[in-house]
């Protein structure tokens, strides 16, 4: 079995002797992963990057990198490449001074730290400004110079503290397609932190989402969505319907779940449920379908409409359904009419495969 490239072994993190910030953190990181470490603020994922990075000091437990303890070296020895979200430059520096400052402080000058700084330009697209000072360039530049800072001395390990959350939606969309094709064609490992779940699904391997100090889940983009373990993770990784009922029956993976008003639905089961047992229940608002046929294996149920909103590529309904004021529906836009207004009723429906019954966390 290969060896992990990053190991975090049972660390725990407080700042006060008391309150424990990251909890016994157990995470194995692959040579050339991209791993997003994603979760609300205050749930632990920044303090792991900077435990990581060097910056804060696990209070136990230890770090590994390529298989050597990292806790007593200095970040300044770990040979990590660091991304912050301020851009963290030189004010007084060029372009090319702030990106040739790592291989100076690692005794690389002359021709070999200039050859090096205009091909980590070349990367980013910023050959031929290397003479501009930060304040002549625009934020999306800024970032551009502090990613080819942390790439110029040519680490096998790159950080990122939320690097694209001060840009507007169109450039940071644009930043996150270029940091993904630096990661396949450098094919470097990257750990970024992230609290915006859409660019953790769009640029990462694998996702760990924390709440608490711990990791609720790791996995593939597509499972976090598809499969989430618990109901913060269902909630946090996208839109989400949550209903809350106990179990009224099980047959094998799937289950019954009875709401408040004695509704039953069909349901997939996370985990053994047990006959009345309270349970949460997830659905995704793009899996509900409008007027769906009755019978098989999915749910029906009688709804009202409360409003519609036109968001161009699809329409969003909210509905009183299920004992909820806001259950929500998206529906794409296929260039037909709804024909929906506020107070109509009607049905609507998913499968009992797309219905997810877990625990609260």
């Amino acid at each position: 079995m290969q060896q992990p490239f990053v190991r975090f072994d049972h660390v725990e993190k407080s700042y006060d002797g008391k309150q424990l910030v990251v909890r016994d953190l157990t995470l194995d990181i692959a040579q050339g992963e991209f791993l997003t470490l994603l979760g609300p603020s205050g749930s632990g994922k920044t303090t792991t990057l900077m435990m990581l990075a060097g910056f804060e000091t696990a209070t136990s437990g230890e770090i590994y990198l390529d298989g050597k303890p990292i806790n007593r070296i200095a970040p300044e020895h770990r040979n990590i490449g660091m991304v912050f979200q301020s851009y963290a430059l030189f004010p007084h520096m060029t372009v090319a001074e702030n990106v040739g400052f790592p291989l100076s402080v690692r005794g690389i000058t002359g021709e070999a730290a200039h050859s090096r700084v205009m091909a980590a330009l070349d990367k980013v697209g910023l050959k031929g400004l290397e003479s501009r000072r930060p304040a002549q360039m625009s934020g999306g530049q800024q970032q551009r110079v502090a990613v080819a800072r942390a790439l110029v001395f040519e680490p096998k390990l790159v950080l990122m503290d939320e690097p694209l959350s001060a840009l507007d939606k169109q450039l940071r969309e644009q930043l996150q397609y270029e940091i993904k094709r630096l990661h396949n064609d450098l094919g470097i490992t990257i750990v970024y932190v992230t609290h915006d779940q859409t660019e953790a699904l769009a640029m990462s391997d694998r996702i760990a989402v924390f709440h608490h100090g711990r990791i609720q889940q790791i996995d593939v983009p597509t499972q976090l969505y598809e499969r989430p373990a618990n109901a913060f993770v269902a909630q946090f990784i996208g839109e989400n319907n949550t209903l809350s009922g106990t179990v009224h029956s099980v047959s094998g993976s799937g289950c019954q779940i009875a709401l408040a008003d004695g509704t039953l639905i069909k349901g997939q089961a996370v985990g053994t449920p047990n006959v009345g047992a309270h349970k949460l229940v997830s659905i995704r608002p793009e899996r509900v379908r409008i007027n769906p046929p009755h019978g098989g294996e999915g749910n029906v149920l009688a709804a009202t409409v409360i409003d519609i909103t036109y968001l161009g590529r699809y329409a969003r309904l909210r509905l009183k359904a299920c004992g909820l004021e806001d259950f929500i529906v998206t529906l794409p836009n296929d260039g037909r009419d709804l024909a929906l207004a506020g107070g109509n009723t009607i049905h609507i429906g998913w499968d009992a495969a797309d219905c997810r019954v877990l625990d609260s966390e």
